[in-house]
């Protein structure tokens, strides 16, 4: 084992002062028009979403906002029936 060690450990050295001896263009290593577009649909599907999550947000608080008034009502309603009888 420590065999593969040593042997992983020099091929990573090897690989490390060959990538500081090479010289790069910028122009080859940016990510074009591929990245550009790549970028653009995960900002836009961010964007769906949160207009997505917001609605369904919005959805929810107004249900419950009615449940409370329906419920508010029905007490109301059963607190007024006793006394309409008598």
């Amino acid at each position: 084992m420590s065999a593969l060690v040593i042997e992983s450990t020099t091929m990573l050295f090897a690989i490390l002062r060959a990538a500081e001896d090479a010289e790069f263009d910028p122009n080859t290593v940016t990510p074009g028009v591929i990245g550009f577009i790549a970028t653009f649909l995960v900002a836009a599907a961010v964007v769906f979403i949160a207009i997505d999550m917001n609605r369904r947000v919005r959805r929810t608080r107004y249900r419950s906002e009615i449940r409370e008034k329906l419920a508010a009502e029905q007490a109301e309603q059963a607190e007024q029936k006793p006394d309409a009888s008598a």
